[in-house]
């Protein structure tokens, strides 16, 4: 396997989507403005691209499997030039949570282990305290999204708060360039 490398990983809804609530027809998927290009600049600087999403909708009965695979195909899509190293979502629901489900880091070992990252060079975005608290167990640094759900988590610990998404990465750049 090749040398490890750092990752962003990012919450979905409401970090690179507007939130949709239970997102479950493409229809519905609208990119932040600046994601894609944003998430480019994060590949060019050796970042993966990961996207670890609860997806509760799917164990409530809101929507299937084959819905959320739709919903992702046009994430996706709206997300190009980006290209995702890889995405993983966990269907449980928060009265019945698997061990996978945020703030778990098992979807974030999950990709370590598939895709060579070093987790603790990596960064969690997101915009609910379960993000934070996921990136926190893997010792890794995060950033809060104030879009989505994140003014209503503000207090959550992340290592940085961002108006969305593009000033999210914009830090995360800062900070790697003086971490090298």
């Amino acid at each position: 396997m090749p040398a490890e490398r750092p990752a962003v990983f990012f919450d979905r809804d409401g970090t690179l989507i507007h939130e949709a609530h239970y997102c479950a027809k493409p229809s519905q998927v609208r990119a932040f403005d600046g994601a894609p290009e944003a998430l480019v600049k994060l590949s060019e600087a050796g970042f993966a691209l990961v996207i670890v999403t609860n997806q509760s909708g799917i164990g409530r009965g809101y929507f299937t499997l084959e819905d959320y695979r739709r919903v992702h195909e046009e994430v996706l899509g709206q997300l190009r030039p980006a290209e995702i190293t890889a995405a993983y979502h966990d269907e449980s629901t928060p009265d019945a949570p698997s061990p996978r489900r945020k703030p778990s880091v098992a979807m974030l070992e999950e990709a370590a282990r598939e895709h060579g990252l070093d987790l603790s060079r990596s960064w969690m975005v997101g915009d609910k305290t379960s993000d934070i608290e996921c990136g926190k167990n893997a010792g890794m640094r995060t950033v809060l999204v104030e879009t989505g759900h994140g003014k209503d988590h503000l207090a959550c610990g992340a290592d940085a708060i961002a108006t969305g998404l593009v000033g999210a990465v914009d830090f995360i750049l800062r900070q790697s360039s003086c971490r090298k």
